[in-house]
């Protein structure tokens, strides 16, 4: 479970009565005594130091085993927690001196749990869950949401989305804390712990729940005056071949072929050129030094096409692609603050597009 040192430290700060804090209290301590009694019974050799009684730093450092045993690396573990690789370490130490069994084998380039640790950590995943859910079922009784979002967005959807409408969600609901990670690789946002993701349509897990966010999007070639005034502007998109085209390696570790439409003739070239980035914001700065001929989002360049510093490549040949989407799990409980974000990105969209048309 996500953040659930936090979760447990600070949930019962948003309790509205007695009552719930009674029904947490016995959800949370009925669940850690099945916990620790199961494991118990299962292996039994271990320290009589153990208790079903469980600690906040008892909490702490199963919520570390757990997290590790599901990225199968420490590394990963310990930037997903906040602390060092080595904190880690330390911690997994102690637990399993504590119960007295090897939790996790380890070796210099592997991590797997043992026969205990896959025990306890099929164990954990459900009280913990239940105790989440416990602390979410607190949380929709108030009126503004609370909690922690961790969303796993593609660059352009940082650049053109996030950048320009967050501040608003920011600052209308200052309890919720947003961490994201912008990356183009296809991730599994499930598997990776993130409550939603952002990436182009078409790309959805069709087992997701997806929420499109705005209209199509043109995509186009753009050059720098000065690069147009040394090269003979190309009439089609084959005669990119000709020219010094900055290539974009995507998140998926292949190098993009550009997409151009006109009417019903679609055209799919393979360019060539010195430079080659996987980063569109690498690229359009090159563009601009007169490097070359990069493709992109128009939405990245609209500013400098329209100051002039840019200028569209076969602009009748631009095409228009799947719009971005927000997407999220189903089968489960939808996390404190999503729904509000969603409702604020789409309202900032529209009202922009609006402005704009």
């Amino acid at each position: 479970m996500k953040n659930f040192k936090f979760a447990v430290a600070s949930g019962c700060n948003v309790l509205l009565n007695e009552s719930k804090l009674t029904i947490l209290q016995e959800r949370f301590h009925s669940m850690s005594f099945d916990i620790a009694l199961n494991f118990n019974q299962r292996f039994n050799a271990m320290s009589s130091r153990l208790s079903t009684t469980l600690t906040r730093s008892d909490l702490a450092e199963l919520n570390a085993f757990l997290i590790t045993e599901k990225r199968r690396s420490f590394t990963k573990a310990a930037i997903e927690l906040g602390i060092t690789t080595s904190a880690l370490s330390h911690t997994i130490r102690n637990l399993e001196t504590r119960l007295g069994v090897r939790l996790l084998n380890r070796t210099s380039r592997t991590v797997s749990p043992t026969e205990a640790g896959e025990s306890l950590a099929l164990r954990l995943e459900t009280g913990f869950k239940e105790i989440g859910d416990a602390l979410e079922e607190i949380n929709r009784m108030r009126d503004r949401p609370v909690g922690k979002l961790r969303l796993n967005v593609l660059s352009d959807g940082a650049r053109l989305i996030m950048a320009r409408h967050l501040p608003r969600f920011i600052s209308k609901y200052p309890e919720v804390e947003l961490e994201i990670s912008v990356d183009d690789r296809m991730v599994d946002i499930v598997k990776e712990g993130f409550d939603a993701g952002i990436r182009f349509g078409g790309t959805v897990p069709e087992d997701l729940v997806a929420v499109r966010l705005g209209g199509e999007l043109r995509w186009v070639a753009v050059a720098s005056p000065r690069y147009l005034y040394q090269h003979t502007p190309p009439a089609v998109p084959e005669d990119l071949r000709l020219h010094n085209c900055i290539q974009l390696r995507t998140g998926q570790g292949v190098i993009y072929k550009w997409e151009f439409r006109k009417g019903e003739d679609y055209r799919v070239v393979d360019v060539r050129g010195q430079l080659c980035v996987s980063e569109t914001a690498l690229a359009i700065e090159m563009a601009l030094a007169g490097v070359g001929i990069p493709y992109c989002l128009e939405d990245r360049v609209r500013d400098d096409i329209r100051e002039g510093r840019l200028r569209v490549v076969l602009p009748e040949w631009a095409p228009l692609e799947e719009p971005m989407y927000l997407y999220y799990p189903g089968h489960r409980q939808v996390p404190q603050g999503l729904k509000e974000l969603i409702e604020i990105l789409r309202e900032e969209i529209e009202l922009t597009r609006a402005v704009s048309a």
